[in-house]
């Protein structure tokens, strides 16, 4: 007797892997998340939810949960440059704590300060609520196969050895920069594969606020005579924080003593303190050649991965979990045609190789300041120095603490699944967000008159936006949905700096918040533009 088949098997259990279990499930579709571990985290990877990712997590209902996660949302959330805490304090750029900061004008929602040993688990507790998501811990991946109707996979079971097979119909490898799932599908590599070899070290203790006059801050960055050499972050505002020593493209292992020295040397004190885990691990710069084979892909860090410096990491990857996942939905619905699944490596390998790209520019800037012998002197001349080196540095890193427009300004250029308008694109700047609904860009926030945001509007199916016309104007392309099994919804908008916002009397929205055709005119063949954004025609120039 055969084994049923799944819908997607989802290979490892991170918050990539379970946003995109998690989404699949809310959108009522089969799936399989397995993961080799249990799923504790004994080294927070990432402790930034992008502003993007919440206004994900406002679509899953799980805003309060971030919200109440036990991070102190009071901690100021500074980044200060400095020798040591107990040395000269260089430079500051000041920020709240979370709960204090309002969200920007441009979303509904704020970037929130929880790490992964907090977030994971409202991930996985999202996507065990889902009745058609399966989560499987202790259970790894061995090896499979494909051909041109389904995935066979081979796994084990972590305690017993045991082992079977798992029929599905996709397989998505979120399984991390070592990508088994990856390797399998023959996808290659481009970029370099070491930056740095960095060293993480967990430790604890409650006191370090008692040893300094730094006050609060989330990050510390400490120059020395040589430069750049370590940092040290408030991992839950209270008594644990991870000291990294940033290291070289030398390879090279530090023993416990030496672990010690350098946070005391960063500290600048002798205190005692209990180092909880340390993690070796190595910085990268590395985007997928592409991110599909056959029936197989891969999301998250087995797609990307990118060094730390702005927090990209987890937060690309989770927006690479969502345009995937409305995409297999509809193939599996059937409404889905078949260059919609094309169009996710299309859409997301230009966002993942510009947020590398930023990442690594990142980390370049924050290494990038020259030996300065007397950096340390008590002297005048080591106060010009310091003086000069902190002006230098706190100009050279807001570039990584202003990031809006790499979280809300990508947009998924030439994607073959958008209808261009001809319009041109704004800058695509790190700092600044340009708010637009030109086809490929995310569908800009506004609040509605009833307190909703406009966001809350999608996510489901596709949503047709009529400024100052109601459904009978619209009945064309919602007939063609119809006809084609493209779930769709008409949303009237009367405000008028809505309408103003969007530019154009007719906007539709992609599941994933995504405009994909705007105009003022319903078009003649109305089916042909439900077949091209639901994948089953090539756009072209529409009368």
């Amino acid at each position: 007797m055969q084994s049923k088949i799944e819908a997607v098997l989802v290979v490892g259990g991170g918050p990539v892997g379970l946003a995109l279990a998690g989404d699949l499930g809310w959108r009522g579709i089969r799936c399989v998340l397995i993961e080799q571990s249990d799923g504790s985290i004994y080294q927070p990877r990432m402790d930034l939810v992008g502003i993007r990712t919440m206004e994900f997590c406002r679509r899953w209902g799980l805003v309060p949960a971030v919200e109440g996660s036990p991070y102190p949302r009071d901690y100021a959330q500074d980044n200060v440059y400095l020798t040591s805490l107990t040395g000269y304090e260089l430079g500051r750029e000041r920020f709240p704590g979370i709960g204090q900061a309002p969200p920007p004008k441009e979303s509904p929602q704020r970037r929130e300060r929880c790490p992964q040993n907090m977030f994971d688990p409202i991930l996985r507790a999202f996507a065990s609520s889902r009745r058609t998501t399966i989560l499987r811990y202790r259970t790894r991946l061995v090896s499979f196969t494909q051909n041109a109707d389904l995935v066979t996979a081979t796994v084990e079971n972590a305690e017993s050895g045991a082992r079977e097979e798992i029929r599905a119909r996709y397989i998505v490898g979120c399984d991390g920069a070592r990508s088994l799932v990856r390797e399998t599908l023959g996808i290659r590599m481009s970029g370099n594969p070491v930056l740095t070899y960095t060293t993480n070290v967990i430790f604890r203790c409650p006191h370090l606020l008692a040893l300094h006059d730094k006050g609060k801050a989330y990050r510390h960055i400490f120059v020395g005579p040589e430069g750049t050499w370590a940092t040290i972050v408030a991992i839950n505002g209270r008594d644990e924080w991870r000291f990294s020593l940033i290291g070289g493209a030398e390879q090279r292992e530090y023993t416990t003593d030496e672990i010690k020295a350098a946070i005391r040397r960063a500290v600048g004190c002798d205190f005692e303190f209990e180092i909880l885990s340390v993690l070796p691990w190595v910085r990268r710069e590395l985007v997928a050649q592409r991110y599909r084979d056959g029936r197989g892909f891969i999301a998250g860090d087995a797609a990307h991965v990118m060094s730390p410096t702005g927090g990209f990491g987890m937060n690309t990857g989770i927006g690479d979990a969502v345009d995937l996942s409305w995409k297999l939905a509809a193939i599996i619905e059937g409404w889905g045609g078949d260059g919609l699944l094309d169009s996710y490596s299309a859409e997301r390998q230009p966002v993942g190789a510009r947020n590398v790209a930023e990442a690594s520019g990142n980390l370049r800037r924050m290494l990038a300041v020259e030996p300065h012998p007397d950096l340390l002197d008590p002297s005048p001349q080591g106060v010009v120095t310091r003086d000069k080196v902190g002006r230098e540095f706190s100009e050279t890193m807001r570039r990584e603490w202003f990031t809006l427009g790499v979280h809300l300004g990508y947009r998924y250029e030439g994607s073959p699944i958008c209808w261009p308008d001809g319009t041109a694109a704004p800058p695509d700047d790190a700092k600044t967000y340009v708010p637009t609904a030109r086809p490929g860009h995310r569908a800009p926030h506004a609040w509605l008159a009833d307190g909703r945001s406009t966001l809350d509007l999608f996510g489901r199916g596709f949503t047709l936006l009529g400024f100052g016309a109601d459904a009978s104007k619209a009945a064309p392309i919602l007939a063609a949905a119809g006809e084609r099994k493209v779930p769709m919804t008409f949303a009237a908008i009367a405000e008028p700096q809505i309408a103003a916002l969007y530019e154009r009397k007719f906007v539709l929205v992609r599941p994933d918040g995504h405009v994909a055709w705007r105009d003022d005119r319903i078009p003649e063949d109305a089916l042909r533009l439900i077949d091209v954004v639901r994948g089953a025609a090539i756009p072209c120039k529409m009368a």
